[in-house]
């Protein structure tokens, strides 16, 4: 029999123990293509089996969450908080409620956080976590008793150097309110254990901003890498959330045709570009409307089409900002056909395997969401650094650092995906991400020891 190669003894051990988080294992397997030829040469790394505990989460943490609502009733959450590597700071990710939540997606979005929040460049681990409990249609006290019951369960393995937690699908500056205020009430702290707090309570301007802005930075650098720029182009954008709102419109004021936005019901559609106004409309009133997009067409801000995604609009530039795995096979297959030359994602793992094989051979720009979505984690790490030394920055400082912090991860990106061996000039962005990100966190690990 022949003898496994690194890569499949690696991903065999996770696979076979892990068999039915198939989230996690893909996020795992498209690392681990990358970084098991840079461990293997590495005899530090190996000694130390650097990759197998990188895709190990160092704890997880699981918990019920019993809780009585507005009308008296009894209801049984679950909930999870995934701390994945804390080799480079405190554990830092998101919290997201939602029906579909369960570990392995919380598993691969912490496994992701790790990479992303390496390549911010800041002292910041990787955590994620969540409850399945869905928000949609409840009444705000409904949420707020909630949130302050899961706290109630989650305070005790959390801190300001110890896990800092953040907003994430579902869980906005409300929810963070409702989490920070039982959180204090009950340690008698007031101390940078979440971000994305309100501008009251210790929270950073442009955190709202961040990811979308970021998206649209990341892409200014691409742009001007290949000597071209962002004006002009024509950009198919999924997604009707806070990244999709901000990167749209970050994406217009620089002079690029903002053709859509979609949802899980339909697509809105303008042919010839959504306008600035329109875009601060939907980001003023997107969190109070059942449909923001039906809304927009009503008012003649472009039309909506059922049941439809994005991807077969013609476009220069394709953002996908909504959620993982939205992006298949088919749909990269009509935006390559369409002409598409650059794909950066927005959201964490939008394109399926399928459909990053396409844009990799097709040698077009494909940028995973560990690099061109790490905005939102970058301007978190700087509330986690104003919390800490108890001021508040201007807006204007933060965006120019966030400006600047997109631009060193998109070098950092190039620099490890240029070698390609053929002698071209093609970035492969999700190689060097992959890899620059795996430098850091496996060297801070060997650093420490086991």
């Amino acid at each position: 029999m022949a003898q496994k190669s690194n890569f499949e003894e690696i991903f065999s051990f996770l696979n076979d123990k892990f068999s039915n988080e198939t989230e996690y294992l893909q996020a795992v397997h498209e690392v681990l293509e990358d970084v098991v030829p840079i461990y293997n040469a590495n005899e530090d790394y190996k000694t130390f089996d650097i990759v197998r505990r990188i895709c190990m989460p160092e704890r997880i943490i699981y918990f019920t969450v019993s809780w009585m609502n507005s009308e008296g009733d009894i209801e049984v959450n679950q909930g999870w908080r995934v701390q994945h590597n804390s080799a480079m700071g405190p554990y830092k990710g998101g919290l997201r409620f939602h029906p579909t939540v369960n570990l392995s997606v919380l598993k691969f979005l912490a496994f992701e956080q790790c990479f992303k929040n390496a390549l911010t460049g800041l002292p910041m681990g990787g955590g994620k976590g969540g409850s399945d409990f869905n928000p949609k249609g409840r009444t705000d006290r409904d949420i707020m008793l909630f949130c302050q019951a899961f706290m109630r369960e989650l305070q005790r393995h959390i801190g300001a150097n110890t896990d800092v937690p953040a907003g994430d699908i579902n869980v906005g500056a409300r929810e963070i309110g409702y989490l920070y205020g039982e959180y204090r009430r009950l340690n008698n702290k007031f101390e940078g254990v979440l971000t994305g707090k309100g501008l009251e309570f210790g929270g950073s301007y442009v955190r709202t901003e961040a990811t979308g802005f970021g998206l649209i930075y990341f892409l200014e650098a691409v742009c001007r890498h290949r000597d071209s720029e962002i004006e002009g182009q024509t950009i198919a954008v999924s997604g009707a959330g806070n990244v999709a709102l901000h990167g749209a419109l970050k994406a217009v004021e620089k002079g690029g045709k903002v053709i859509s936005l979609s949802n899980s019901r339909g697509l809105l559609h303008n042919e010839d570009g959504l306008t600035d106004i329109a875009l601060k409309w939907a980001i003023d009133n997107h969190a109070t409307r059942n449909n923001i997009l039906a809304d927009m067409a009503e008012q003649n801000m472009g039309k909506w089409v059922l049941d439809k995604k994005p991807w077969h609009l013609k476009c220069d530039i394709a953002l996908p900002c909504a959620t993982q795995n939205e992006l298949l096979e088919e749909d990269a297959k009509a935006l390559l056909d369409n002409g598409c030359q650059m794909v950066l994602e927005g959201a964490n793992m939008p394109c399926t395997n399928e459909a990053q094989a396409l844009f990799l051979n097709a040698k077009i720009v494909y940028v995973p969401g560990k690099a061109s979505n790490a905005g939102g984690v970058a301007l978190s790490g700087l509330e986690m650094g104003q919390n800490a030394m108890f001021n508040q920055r201007n807006a204007s400082a933060l965006d120019e650092q966030l400006y600047s912090i997109m631009e060193s991860v998109h070098q950092r990106c190039v620099e490890e995906g240029q070698n390609n061996g053929d002698g071209s000039s093609y970035i492969d962005y999700m190689k060097g991400a992959n890899i620059a990100a795996f430098r850091r966190l496996a060297d801070a690990m060997l650093a420490q020891g086991v």
